[in-house]
């Protein structure tokens, strides 16, 4: 199997959380996300974080196109890799 990764970035804590909540339902992907707060360059305030959501893809069975769409419902993207 392959470690295939995509990271969902949100532009913070309470739309990470809602996402990975729906990840399940929607894409019916069976380990956890990992939620990562990710501070912007410089910036120590917690307002300016965004969250990743790391997801797992082994079987790379999820469309990073469908990822992507899903990420901009709370205003976020899939990150390249």
């Amino acid at each position: 199997m392959s470690d295939v990764r995509h990271v969902l970035v949100l532009p913070d804590r309470d739309a990470a959380e809602e996402a990975v909540e729906a990840l399940g339902e929607r894409f019916g992907i069976d380990e956890e996300p990992q939620l990562v707060r990710d501070a912007l360059a410089g910036e120590d305030d917690a307002e300016d974080a965004q969250w990743l959501v790391v997801l797992r893809d082994e079987r790379e069975r999820l469309d990073p196109a469908e990822l992507d769409a899903f990420a901009g419902e709370w205003d976020g993207w899939r990150e390249e890799p």
